[in-house]
């Protein structure tokens, strides 16, 4: 029997169960890998109490990705509730840990819409609900950019990553990020500029 290799194997395994490790970047991670590596200037993305990654990217958190079915995640436990919303969207609520946190939206029954009122979770960049416009421009530089919707009643803060957009729009009693959401431009920036289809 080869000892060395022996206490080599198990010490590679059980160093395994205590660190976590990324293969191919965040969207392949474990979500609690994610949460437990990511730290960012502002301290530990993992708030206490919660099993969850604290990021919402343009793919989505968690098992909540962007053109995720609504029916898979309903079997899977993963759905609170659901209501009917304008134009054929279904809105929705999440479960466990994001239960309270993201809110989603549902086109042909695939997910094309995820969104906070809280912080965190934040943009991979590090911009969340409640920092002021000015913050957030300061964290995106030239990569995005203050918008107003086509009515001139509203101000949001846009990011562009290829399709999909991250938007930070008002809070509506005091200046700044109340919403942060995610998803294909063709709704989130549509909806934002023109409003809801009904």
């Amino acid at each position: 029997m080869n000892r060395p290799a022996t206490l080599l194997t198990t010490a590679a395994l059980a160093l395994g169960t205590l660190v976590p490790t990324t293969v191919a970047g965040p969207a392949a991670a474990s979500p609690l890998a994610d949460a437990a590596a990511s730290v960012t200037a502002r301290g530990p993305l993992l708030a206490v109490g919660h099993g969850h990654p604290q990021v919402l990217s343009v793919a989505g958190a968690g098992v909540y990705r962007i053109g995720a079915s609504l029916a898979a995640l309903t079997t899977n436990g993963h759905i609170d509730w659901t209501t009917p919303g304008c134009g054929g969207v279904v809105n929705a609520g999440a479960t466990g840990a994001w239960a309270g946190v993201l809110l989603l939206a549902f086109r042909d029954g695939r997910l094309v819409e995820v969104g906070t009122a809280t912080a965190p979770p934040q943009s991979p960049a590090g911009a969340t609900v409640g920092m002021s416009f000015a913050e957030v421009a300061a964290i995106y530089g030239g990569r995005g950019s203050l918008i107003r919707n086509d009515a001139g009643d509203a101000e949001a803060y846009l990011v562009r990553v290829g399709s999909r957009v991250e938007l930070f729009t008002g809070h509506p009693i005091r200046p700044g990020v109340g919403y942060f959401q995610v998803g294909p431009a063709s709704f989130v920036e549509r909806n934002f500029r023109q409003g809801p289809s009904c």
